[in-house]
């Protein structure tokens, strides 16, 4: 796991090598082990290029020193993330008369990308951001991996083309001047984070999952060359199922663990006490040989602790484990540090919690195996059990649902919070207003009520082709999670929070030949009647305790609901309306005050978007 970041400008521009040392110094929490440096330029001298490596060893410490070349030199890579097929990869790029000089899956990739050109990809398993300089057609190829686990951004400017894992390697390029987009700004209303390909800033985006971009000759071409497979139908006459669908699936599973266990330091696993860090954990024990190390985070307040679950999990599988408890005093001196690792607002409460998990891992290990994606893959939310009602519930008289049940479950108390977010969210009639409200912040109409700021002439498309009438609503939602959810959101949070304690972090559920065989399945071994991640439940009846496969989904939950009534009161009241607020003039006044005296009261809870709010104005202090 690493930082990468690079330039190619034109010979006419001065200061290349100033502005990659820049660009290195702001990802240098990604990779604290090691630097290295690539200048070239093309023959005719029309464009110079720079490639820049920050390393965290992981794999082959002594020989893995980045950029990495072939033997003649002429093609040079810049690598992010880990290539876990790497070693039956390697072997038959060597049948097929390659020469290593390392045991590194760097070096794989390089072989790859020369027997193979751009179809590299598609002999990859594993998490990775990557550019190589193809010094033989003066060309420079980038990919990323198929669900989008390692970032890539990019920067095009009068000539300029400029990447880096994270926007701050961007943000540091002398002739950067940040600005805000304010087309950006309204779909965050929406989600709480930023689709893709756009990011906040404007000018700078996100090289898409699955996706690859080649310039040459001054020109940046990007091509898909992976799309998940919940994205199609189900096959209309599917491959016969296995003789045991479930004993298949945890062997795929089991794989998946094994093979991400690969490491030449010390490695663990975070562990939440639910059921994919507690089956991940189970994997592990399988085949570590030592205890695993295990690391658990809770809250001072009680009823928001799942320590006791983890500490179960640890003591049944006889790891090495360690805990950690996060206090409010601690969300507000990090808030602002984690809205610049982040470069973007701190979508998720559970961000906090988990930047200090990995600091707190980072003193023993430098990698984790978590649970991130089970959900996204197996269909692990409510909303999946839900979306399959959007339809008969739209067919009841408006009058009826807008009338009566709408206002009647709205007024209800907290605690019926997922019944509260059904209705409204089935009421949605529109897929593409739909999909993102399951999670997001607002509604259209919500958006209205409260943002005084004007519709872009940009409009979102977050239906991201996932509405075809010919899929099942379960494959619908799932391919919304994969393609915009997981990889704007989750997965992004996610690496920056590790990446910032220089941890990595590494996801069995998110292996693309897993999620193919779960996709291949009939729904109902996804989600039967209301039990989701059934497949799942069913091959971990033998390793984990009944108490944990029976839990109801709990969720990563922070007392921000508390907090925002209390001790966090102030602090909130004084970023959205105070005289320094640079946010306060994106709404309606009288609706945000009416919000938060609702939230205050007891009457209604908003945490959700107070926090997504209070974390947008931080963000705007921290580089407007």
């Amino acid at each position: 796991m690493c930082g990468i970041a690079g330039l190619i400008f034109p010979s006419s521009v001065a200061g290349l090598p100033a502005a990659l040392d820049a660009m290195g110094r702001a990802i240098a929490h990604r990779g604290p082990d090691d630097t290295g440096v690539l200048q070239a330029s093309t023959a005719d001298g029309a464009w110079q290029v720079g490639l820049l490596h920050r390393r965290l060893s992981i794999i082959d410490i002594a020989t893995g020193h980045q950029p990495l070349g072939n033997a003649a030199g002429d093609v040079q890579i810049i690598f992010n993330g880990e290539i876990y097929n790497f070693q039956p990869l390697r072997d038959e790029l060597i049948a097929l008369g390659h020469h290593f000089r390392t045991a590194s899956d760097t070096e794989t990739i390089v072989h790859a990308y020369v027997q193979w050109g751009e179809e590299c990809v598609q002999h990859f398993r594993g998490m990775f951001a990557f550019a190589i300089w193809d010094a033989r057609h003066e060309r420079l190829f980038m990919a990323r991996d198929p669900f989008g686990k390692k970032p890539l951004f990019l920067w095009q400017h009068e000539g300029k083309l400029a990447f880096g894992s994270e926007i701050k390697a961007l943000l540091a390029l002398p002739d950067m001047a940040p600005q805000a987009d304010q087309a950006a700004i309204w779909d965050y209303f929406a989600y709480r984070y930023v689709p893709g390909p756009a990011t906040l800033f404007q000018g700078i985006r996100k090289l898409a999952p699955g996706s690859t971009a080649t310039w040459e000759n001054g020109v940046l071409r990007e091509r898909v060359y992976y799309t998940p497979p919940d994205s199609r139908p189900r096959a209309a006459t599917p491959a016969p199922l296995p003789a045991d669908p479930v004993a298949t699936f945890l062997d795929k599973l089991d794989e998946s663990v094994r093979i991400r266990m690969i490491s030449d330091v010390p490695f663990g696993a975070f562990l939440s006490g639910g059921i994919d860090s507690s089956a991940v954990v189970a994997l592990m024990s399988r085949h570590a040989g030592v205890p695993v190390k295990t690391f658990s985070v809770g809250f001072k307040e009680g009823g928001f602790s799942e320590l006791a679950y983890a500490a179960d999990i640890a003591r049944q599988f006889s790891t090495e484990h360690h805990e950690l408890e996060v206090s409010v005093d601690q969300v507000i001196a990090l808030l602002p540090d984690l809205v610049r690792f982040r470069d973007a607002p701190v979508a998720e409460p559970s961000d906090i919690p988990i930047y200090l998990l990995a600091k707190e891992s980072r003193k023993t290990v430098k990698m984790v195996l978590t649970g991130e994606g089970s959900d996204e893959i197996l269909g692990g939310y409510p909303k999946h059990v839900y979306e399959r009602y959007a339809g008969n519930y739209q067919m009841l008289p408006g009058l009826l649902r807008h009338g009566l049940i709408e206002p009647a479950i709205g007024a209800l108390p907290y605690r019926f919070r997922r019944a509260k977010t059904a209705i409204v969210n089935l009421g949605l009639e529109a897929f593409d207003e739909r999909m993102p409200r399951w999670f997001g912040m607002m509604s259209d109409q919500e958006r209205a009520r409260l943002v005084a700021m004007p519709a872009p002439s940009r409009q979102r498309d977050p239906s991201l082709g996932c509405g075809s009438a010919g899929n099942s609503a379960l494959r619908r939602i799932l391919c919304f999670d994969q393609l915009s959810w997981l990889p704007d959101n989750l997965l992004e949070r996610g690496d920056r929070m590790t990446m910032a304690a220089s941890l990595e972090a590494r996801m069995p559920f998110m292996d693309h030949e897993l999620a193919a065989y779960v996709s291949s399945l009939p729904d109902e071994y996804r989600v039967r009647g209301r039990t989701t991640k059934w497949i799942l439940r069913e091959a971990m009846k033998q390793l984990l305790p009944q108490a944990i496969l029976e839990r109801p989904k709990v969720g990563f939950r922070v007392p921000v609901n508390e907090w925002f009534r209390g001790p966090m009161k102030d602090y909130l009241y004084e970023h959205l309306t105070g005289a320094e607020s640079r946010t306060r003039h994106y709404y309606h006044a009288a609706a945000l005050q009416q919000v938060l005296a609702e939230h205050v009261a007891g009457r209604q809870n908003h945490e959700k978007l107070l926090w997504s709010l209070l974390t947008l104005e931080i963000w705007h202090r921290q580089y407007l």
